[in-house]
């Protein structure tokens, strides 16, 4: 090494006093001189070669895997709420179908209706009002279009009410079905107070299919003759009913004198969207996360 070190030496001055006999201007030779007098690099012949252990620290330990399971998990449950969302749309479009079409004739079998909910059916008969029931309270339904002209509504509307349902014997047939008549406040809670909507003439109406209903939860039992949920079994079995029960479609002579129909509700809870953004938001957030920690290892 001493030995090519002073061979160097002299090559450099060799050069020097080369550059200096060619004729140039000064700063052409301290250019020159500056590139002839560079040391070349080091060079390190000791390659370092990975050992096993560094090997095993770059690669993701089995949490780190298991980790992944979050975002994975939360993007699934994201495109599951993406399939929700276009089928509750597409129900919420054929209900509406339903009760746009023109309504049908009760089937002979009446237990053909627990596939048609929400179909508009025809029915004539009688009511039974010795045997009408109450179900509530409940809210008023306004129907979309209708005038509250001679204060129909705003004398009426005091709040909450009840929704009358009362037994329907049909005419062509032996069967009693139920029929939700509509919404009377509470100052007509009582038949007394409403005598032209108590008549026992024969009727034909049009009214919507209904199912019953499971008993929310926290809700306590029936008290007093009144229903706090369409229990079905209750009511037909106090009744002597068949299981059907049917929704009367708003009537604006009817509604004069009796209870207000048209109080179905058709509406269905949509919070698909909200819930995807949400299941999303948290893969794309973890995602980010895991990748952070466990790839890069960039602590926080």
């Amino acid at each position: 090494m001493l030995r090519f070190g002073t061979q160097m030496g002299r090559q450099v001055a060799f050069n020097m006093q080369t550059v200096s006999r060619i004729p140039c201007s000064r700063n052409t030779q301290k250019l020159i001189t500056r590139k002839m007098t560079q040391q070349r690099s080091p060079v390190d012949w000791n390659t370092s070669i990975p050992t096993k252990a560094a090997k095993d620290k770059e690669k993701i330990a089995p949490l780190g895997w298991f980790l992944l399971l979050i975002p994975a998990t939360t993007f699934g449950l994201g495109c599951w709420q993406v399939k929700r969302k276009i089928w509750k749309e597409q129900l919420i479009k054929d209900l509406n179908k339903q009760l746009s079409t023109a309504p049908v004739d009760l089937p002979e079998d009446l237990s053909d209706l627990t596939q048609m909910e929400y179909r508009l059916v025809k029915i004539r008969g009688r009511f039974l009002h010795e045997k009408e029931m109450r179900m509530g309270p409940r809210s008023l339904i306004r129907p979309d279009g209708v005038e509250t002209q001679g204060g129909l509504f705003s004398q009426r509307d005091s709040g909450n009410g009840y929704l009358i349902v009362t037994p329907f014997q049909l005419a062509d047939r032996d069967d009693i079905v139920l029929v939700n008549r509509g919404w009377v406040s509470r100052k007509q809670v009582d038949p007394e107070t409403r005598p032209l909507g108590q008549l026992p003439a024969e009727v034909e109406l049009t009214a919507v299919v209904r199912k019953g209903e499971a008993r929310p939860q926290f809700t306590p039992d029936h008290k007093g003759g009144i229903y706090l949920y369409r229990d079905l079994a209750r009511m037909c079995a106090s009744t002597g009913a068949a299981p059907v029960f049917l929704d009367a479609v708003y009537d604006a002579q009817a509604a004069k004198s009796g209870p207000i129909g048209g109080q179905t509700r058709v509406t269905l809870r949509n919070d698909h969207l909200s819930y995807l953004v949400t299941w999303f938001s948290l893969s794309a957030a973890t995602s980010f996360l895991w990748y952070r920690q466990i790839v890069k290892r960039i602590p926080f």
